[in-house]
């Protein structure tokens, strides 16, 4: 539960951080392009080339440190993906005694939520990992969720957050009897 929540915070933050070096360099290009007043207050007589080289000085100079802080970014990008493909697991499917396993003991009913953060009432017709496969999530019967086809395309590779892994957690105890079959999420370790 521990790791889960770090790794969806962090490449939250990953996110966040893309978004706002993104949001800081376009404002940097659009700050350096708006025209400045002249000290003296008259306009000198200045040629085209002229304007034109001080304005691409002013872009190069106000867009180094954000291009620097998004090259970092993108390199943490990388090896986080990187990491991921070490991690995944090499049987991608469920098996078909893992599916029904995983099928019976949500008793054919998803158990990914739908409105209000209730329980879907729809019969389950997949066998998704609750962790995707494609960031590492092993193909056991802990990380299987049964899932009905909306809930299975809406959910898609994304990385569920604590609060769904809590709550699928405290509905599994529900209609689960033993405590280890209610756990959800596992992940592969690095090898």
């Amino acid at each position: 539960m521990l790791e889960l929540k770090r790794i969806y915070w962090s490449r939250q933050a990953l996110r966040e951080a893309y978004s706002a070096v993104v949001m800081w360099l376009g404002a940097s290009v659009v700050l350096a392009l708006m025209p400045k007043a002249n000290a003296a207050g008259s306009r000198s007589a200045a040629t085209v080339a002229e304007i034109l080289r001080g304005m691409v000085d002013g872009v190069l100079a106000a867009v180094t440190v954000p291009t620097l802080f998004l090259v970092v970014l993108t390199v943490v990008a990388a090896v986080v993906r990187a990491r991921d493909l070490k991690r995944r697991d090499p049987v991608r499917r469920f098996s078909r005694q893992r599916r029904r396993e995983g099928l019976a003991r949500a008793g054919g009913q998803c158990e990914m939520e739908s409105g209000l953060r209730r329980r879907c009432p729809r019969p389950a017709e997949h066998g998704d990992h609750f962790y995707p496969w494609s960031k590492g999530g092993s193909t056991s019967l802990q990380n299987f969720v049964a899932a009905c086809s909306r809930c299975n395309r809406a959910k898609g590779a994304q990385i569920p957050s604590p609060g769904q892994q809590e709550r699928l957690d405290r509905r599994r105890r529900t209609y689960v009897t033993l405590e280890d079959a209610a756990a959800v999420g596992e992940r592969q370790p690095l090898p």
